[in-house]
């Protein structure tokens, strides 16, 4: 089963993307009391950037991810783990058995799926008490490189908008009349990448190509001029990582 939009030739860049603030992932984990062999279900798992900080920590991990580049670059980036499987599927429909795991997550994806049918099916698979948990990487749009950044995205798209992504998900969530409270937790990450690693990354991001259109790689070389302009093989880019999460009713 595919997803609507299609991320085929964002796999690759996709790569280049940071990793989740390892400080947010802890509180997370410790928050849904998970133990080494739980289970999880890292939906929209994509690259697996998520789907390894739950591996390592010791959980058993079904990851569902729609497209098969992502899905194929996920599986060679796990294949150390053999407490990790790979499965075709989507967030309204991950394929899983009902009531199977502890922690149900969606890692930068929960935005492109129907939030309130995902909702339910998280609900579906996950046990009694199991927790269910969406998270995104947001740029430090104070940062003054990401504000020049922000410039050509302005100046190129016309009311450019960043999505449900941006927005606080509680509202969402308990619309769903499904989980108990709403847990919030944020975790700040500064990733020093090569800059050429960093520009690639910028390929990676639907939400711009959906709204740019024919612009997109238009954009990416202006992305690419303001980068190299700093003259500097690394780059310092501040992230903060927002997850929201609930526990099954």
């Amino acid at each position: 089963m595919k997803t609507e939009w299609d991320y085929t030739d964002l796999a690759e860049a996709y790569l280049k993307r940071p990793d989740y603030a390892q400080s947010a992932i802890d509180k997370m984990l410790e928050t849904a009391g998970v133990k080494k062999g739980d289970c999880a279900c890292d939906v929209g798992a994509g690259a697996a950037h998520l789907t390894l900080k739950l591996a390592e920590y010791g959980l058993n991990v079904c990851a569902v991810e729609p497209n098969d580049a992502m899905r194929a670059n996920g599986i060679r980036r796990t294949s150390k783990f053999e407490t990790v499987q790979w499965f075709e599927g989507v967030g309204e429909h991950t394929g899983m058995e009902e009531s199977k795991f502890d922690l149900v997550t969606f890692g930068s994806s929960f935005n492109v799926c129907n939030r309130q049918e995902a909702l339910a099916e998280a609900k579906r698979i996950l046990k009694d008490g199991g927790w269910f948990g969406c998270m995104w990487n947001h740029r430090d749009l104070e940062d003054p490189l990401q504000k020049e950044i922000e410039d050509i995205l302005k100046r190129e798209i016309a009311d450019y908008n960043y999505g449900t992504r941006r927005e606080d998900q509680t509202e969402v969530i308990n619309e769903s009349g499904l989980f108990g409270e709403v847990v919030y937790i944020e975790g700040t990450v500064l990733h020093e990448i090569l800059a050429e690693d960093f520009i690639e990354g910028w390929k990676s991001h639907g939400t711009v190509q959906r709204q740019s259109k024919d612009k997109f790689d238009v954009i990416n070389e202006e992305i690419r001029k303001v980068v190299e302009a700093k003259g500097q093989e690394y780059v310092k880019v501040p992230y903060t990582t927002r997850i929201w999460m609930a526990q099954v009713k």
